[in-house]
């Protein structure tokens, strides 16, 4: 339960936790002030004293709502211990461990930790990863006092990065990758791309708002981009290669080839382009 950006079940796979974790860390560097406009928009009444982030991943929200309410402390969840290890190494580099403690627990259990009553609940990404949403909804709803807020962010599947009709080679390549990753998903992890604002009203929040954050960015501005496209484009042709006929396949091996003149690391065209969507909803 982790917030995954290229969006892909974790579960304990630890030989995935490293390739997954680089690429949250990247997401956190490139996504960074899209990150701080969600935080900044929330609509608070007052500054949180006490923040859940539920599926911190490697940290990004946690540095995000750290950076936005320097007086609040937050308790960082999630089911793999490699993230929440590197989270903690992230941490004491800034001098910022005293102001979060990390809980492993898998969100999906029946029985969550005590998480005690926060101001403010985060899930970044990790919600479409979760069984039986409906009980975790109702998990945060009980968990906040009256008033408390609860912020979900979501993503609108994985981010494009080519630039229409690239690779020259098979045009129109990473259209069909998304199809077939989408097919991938749309059995695996059913709640990605849902509307939350149903099921959150559902599980007796009001709804306080909704915003949805365009994001284009230029890859010349972000030597971080190229690094992005890679560990995204590795996630895609996991899921998609069972359906993607073999010129695709082969196209999408020479992109990965990190030592290959069609490496996607070569491109100078890149550019990151997705939706972000958050909802914010109050407990009565």
């Amino acid at each position: 339960m982790t917030h995954a950006h290229p969006q892909t079940p974790h579960h304990g796979h630890h030989q995935d936790d490293a390739g997954q974790a680089e690429i949250l860390d990247l997401d956190a560097e490139v996504l960074a002030e899209h990150i701080a406009a969600i935080t900044a928009w929330l609509p608070l009444r007052t500054s949180p004293r006490r923040i859940v982030d539920l599926g911190c991943g490697t940290g990004a929200g946690t540095f995000a709502l750290l950076n936005r309410f320097p007086e609040a402390h937050v308790i960082a969840v999630d089911a793999s211990p490699g993230h929440l290890q590197r989270l903690r190494q992230k941490l004491r580099a800034q001098d910022a461990d005293d102001r979060v403690r990390t809980v492993q627990a898998d969100l999906d259990a029946a029985r969550w930790p005590d998480l005690g009553t926060p101001d403010l609940v985060w899930a970044s990404a990790s919600m479409h990863h979760m069984a039986d949403p409906g009980h975790a909804l109702r998990n945060v709803h009980d968990m906040l006092p009256s008033g408390g807020l609860f912020a979900v962010v979501e993503l609108a599947g994985f981010p494009r990065f080519l630039p229409e009709g690239a690779p020259e080679d098979r045009p129109g390549l990473e259209d069909r990758c998304h199809a077939a990753t989408d097919r991938f998903h749309a059995e695996h992890v059913p709640y990605r791309g849902a509307d939350w604002g149903p099921m959150l009203t559902a599980a007796g929040f009001a709804l306080d708002g909704e915003r949805t954050i365009t994001v284009n960015i230029d890859g010349a501005r972000s030597e971080a981009v190229g690094h992005y496209a890679l560990g995204a484009l590795r996630r895609i042709r996991g899921a998609a290669a069972e359906a993607l006929p073999g010129e695709d396949l082969a196209a999408l091996d020479r992109l990965l080839d990190t030592g290959s003149p069609h490496s996607i690391l070569r491109r100078d065209d890149l550019s990151v382009r997705t939706e972000r969507t958050v909802w914010a909803a109050r407990r009565p």
